[in-house]
C-alpha cells in the first residue's frame, strides 16, 4: 500500500471513529478530511472498497491488540475479557460497519475478497490456538473457538442495537466463567475424561 493511501486510510479510520459511518458519502467524507472525493476514489475506487479497506485496517488492528493482550496478561481468560472490553468500547462506531460489510462478504462481493477468508476462518484459528494453550483438547479447541466467536459477534450485534453495555459485559463475563469451568473440568459435559 502506498504511503499516501495508507496515510489517507488512517485519516478515514480516525474520522469514522469520531463521527461514525452511517451513510457517509465520499463527498461528505472528503470534505471532512479536507481532501477531494476524487482523491478518495483514486486511492480506493469506490465507497464500498473504501469501507472494505477501513474494515480490513480495523480488523488488523484488533488482531494486534489481542496479541498484545495475550503477551501482557498471563491468564488467557482475563486477556479475552480485556479484549471484549476494548471491542465493546468501539461497538457503536464500528459494529454497524463490520456487520454491513460482513453481509457483503457473505454475498461474495468482489471488493471483500481480501478480508473474507479472515472473517470466515482467521478468528477461529486464532482463538483455537488460545484454547489449546489453555489446555483444551485439539478437537475441542476448534468448537470452543467457534462458540466464542459466535458469542462475541452476537453480543457486539446486540450491543450495537441496544447500547446496553452493562448487560453485554455481564453476558460476556458469564460466558467466560462457563468456558473456564468447562476447561477446568477437562471438557464439555458428558465428555470422556
Amino acid at each position: 500500500m502506498s504511503t499516501a493511501r495508507q496515510d489517507l486510510l488512517e485519516r478515514v479510520v480516525a474520522w469514522f471513529a469520531e463521527h461514525g459511518v452511517g451513510d457517509t458519502s465520499l463527498r461528505t467524507l472528503a470534505a471532512g478530511l479536507g481532501t477531494s472525493h476524487r482523491m478518495l476514489h483514486y486511492h480506493f475506487g469506490s465507497r464500498e472498497a473504501l469501507l472494505g479497506a477501513v474494515l480490513e485496517r480495523v480488523e488488523r488492528a484488533e488482531r494486534d491488540i489481542l496479541a498484545e493482550l495475550l503477551a501482557a496478561v498471563d491468564d488467557p481468560f482475563e486477556a479475552g475479557l480485556a479484549f471484549w472490553r476494548h471491542m465493546a468500547d468501539t461497538a457503536q462506531i464500528f459494529a454497524p460497519l463490520y456487520f454491513e460489510l460482513s453481509g457483503h462478504a457473505m454475498l461474495g462481493r468482489p471488493y471483500t475478497a481480501s478480508w473474507r477468508a479472515w472473517l470466515a476462518a482467521g478468528w477461529v484459528e486464532a482463538l483455537a490456538r488460545l484454547f489449546l494453550e489453555a489446555g483444551a483438547e485439539p478437537a475441542h479447541a476448534g468448537a470452543l473457538a467457534r462458540i466464542s466467536l459466535a458469542q462475541a459477534r452476537g453480543l457486539l450485534f446486540e450491543l450495537a442495537l441496544s447500547g446496553d453495555r452493562p448487560a453485554a459485559d455481564a453476558a460476556m463475563e458469564h460466558f467466560v466463567r462457563m468456558l473456564r469451568a468447562e476447561l477446568d473440568r477437562g471438557g464439555p459435559p458428558g465428555a470422556e475424561r
